[in-house]
C-alpha cells in the first residue's frame, strides 16, 4: 500500500478537492449548531453534543488520512474489508440490540454503539465497484463477474434485512440501482431484479413485516390514522417545519424543538429543527450545500482515471442522495418513515465518522484524476 505517491509531481495541497471538503465542513457545521439546539432540552444533551462534535473532528483527520491512500489499493483489499463487515453483519443477527420496531442492527460496546451497516455500505461499494469496472471494461468473463457482483449484492442486503432494518436494506437496493445504470448493464436484468421484487412485496408484507411496520406504511398514505402513536412523529415534524416560515424562529428558540414535540429530532428528525429554527432559508442552504456535495462527487466520478474510481464515487454519492432523499422526504410527510439519517447532520458519532471515511475516499480519487482541479478546460 502507498500512503504517499511515489510521483515526485504529486503535490497534495495542489490536488485537494477543496470545494467538496468545504461543503461538507460547513454542512457538518451547519449540523453541529442544530444538533446542539435539538438536545438542548434533553437530559443527556451535553454528551451527545460532545460525542457529535468530537466525531466531526476525528472524521475530518481520518477523511485526510484516507485521501494520502491511492484508491487503487482498495481494489484488493476491497476483499478483506467487506469480510468483516459481513461478519458483524451475522453476528448482530445473535448479538446485536435493537429498536422498539424489533430491529437488531446495532452493535454495543459499553462506551459506544455503532451500526456494522454503515460500514459495510461503503465496502459494499468498494468490492461491488471492481466486478462493474471488469463488467464496463469489457473484460474476459463478463457474466461470471455479473454473477459475482449479485452474489456479493445479494448477501448484505439479505443479512440487513433478516435484521429487519428495513430502511438501511433500501439504501442498499438504491445504490445497487445505480451502480448498476452507470455500468450499463443489460435492461433485462434490470426487469428480472424489478419484477422479482414486486413479486416479493406480498410475502415481505405478510411475513416479513411487523404491525408496527406495516402501520408506517399506512400512516404515511395517512398520516392522520393514527395521530396519536404511527402517526405522531410525522404530524409534528410537518407542524415544526411549517411553523419556521422564511427566516425560522431562531436556534434554540423552537417551540417544537425546546419543549420535545417531536420525537428523535437529533437524528431521524433533525430537518424539523432546521425548518423550525433556520425556516425555509435555511432549509435551503442545507438542501443546496448537499447538492454540492452529490454533484461534485458524479464531477469526480466522470473525471476520474479509470472505471473503478467512477464507480467508487458514484456509489458514494448514490449512498448519500438517499440517505438525504429519505431523510427529508419522512420529515415532511411525503415519504415512509424508516429512521435513516441526514448525513453530516444528523446525531451519531459512528455514521458520522463513516460519513468521513467516505469523503476520505472520494478525496483521493479527485486528487488522482488526470485533469486538475480547476483546469479550464475541464
Amino acid at each position: 500500500m502507498y500512503v504517499l505517491e511515489k510521483s515526485k509531481d504529486f503535490n497534495f495541497f495542489k490536488k485537494f478537492d477543496y470545494l467538496l471538503f468545504l461543503a461538507v465542513i460547513i454542512l457538518s457545521i451547519v449540523g453541529a449548531f442544530v444538533v446542539s439546539s435539538a438536545v438542548n432540552p434533553m437530559n443527556n444533551g451535553k454528551r451527545i453534543i460532545i460525542v457529535h462534535v468530537g466525531a466531526i473532528i476525528v472524521g475530518i483527520v481520518v477523511s485526510i488520512i484516507i485521501s494520502l491512500i491511492d484508491y487503487k489499493d482498495y481494489r484488493t483489499l476491497g476483499i478483506f474489508f467487506y469480510i468483516i463487515t459481513t461478519g458483524l453483519l451475522v453476528y448482530v443477527l445473535f448479538a446485536g440490540t435493537g429498536d422498539q420496531l424489533g430491529s437488531r442492527s446495532w452493535i454495543d460496546l459499553g462506551f459506544i454503539t455503532f451500526q456494522p451497516a454503515d460500514l459495510a455500505k461503503i465496502t459494499y461499494i468498494l468490492l461491488a465497484s471492481v466486478f462493474l469496472e471488469r463488467i464496463y471494461d469489457d473484460q474476459k468473463n463478463k457474466k461470471a463477474n455479473i454473477f459475482k457482483f449479485l452474489i456479493y449484492s445479494a448477501i448484505p442486503i439479505g443479512l440487513i434485512i433478516l435484521q429487519k432494518d428495513f430502511g438501511t436494506a433500501l439504501v442498499f437496493i438504491f445504490i445497487f440501482f445505480v451502480l448498476v445504470f452507470i455500468c450499463g448493464i443489460a435492461y433485462k436484468y434490470l426487469v428480472i431484479m424489478a419484477t422479482a421484487f414486486l413479486l416479493s412485496t406480498p410475502f415481505v408484507w405478510f411475513f416479513l413485516l411487523n404491525d408496527n411496520r406495516r402501520k408506517r406504511i399506512l400512516v404515511f398514505l395517512n398520516p392522520e390514522l393514527d395521530p396519536l402513536d404511527a402517526g405522531y412523529n410525522v404530524i409534528r415534524s410537518k407542524l415544526a417545519i411549517g411553523s419556521g416560515q422564511i427566516y425560522g424562529k431562531g436556534l434554540y428558540k423552537g417551540i417544537q424543538t425546546q419543549n420535545q414535540s417531536v420525537p428523535v429530532s437529533e437524528s431521524d428528525f433533525i430537518f424539523s429543527v432546521v425548518g423550525e429554527e433556520l425556516g425555509f432559508i435555511g432549509a435551503i442552504i442545507v438542501i443546496v450545500l448537499i447538492c454540492i456535495i452529490l454533484m461534485r462527487c458524479l464531477y469526480i466520478a466522470r473525471k476520474s482515471r479509470d472505471s473503478y474510481g467512477m464507480f467508487v464515487a458514484s456509489g458514494i454519492a448514490a449512498m448519500w442522495a438517499f440517505h438525504s432523499m429519505e431523510n427529508i422526504g419522512m420529515s415532511v410527510g411525503v415519504l415512509p418513515v424508516t429512521g435513516i439519517p441526514l448525513p453530516f447532520v444528523s446525531a451519531g458519532g459512528s455514521y458520522m465518522v463513516t460519513c468521513y471515511v467516505a469523503v476520505g475516499i472520494v478525496l483521493s480519487i479527485s486528487m488522482r484524476r488526470k485533469k486538475e482541479i480547476f483546469n479550464s478546460s475541464d
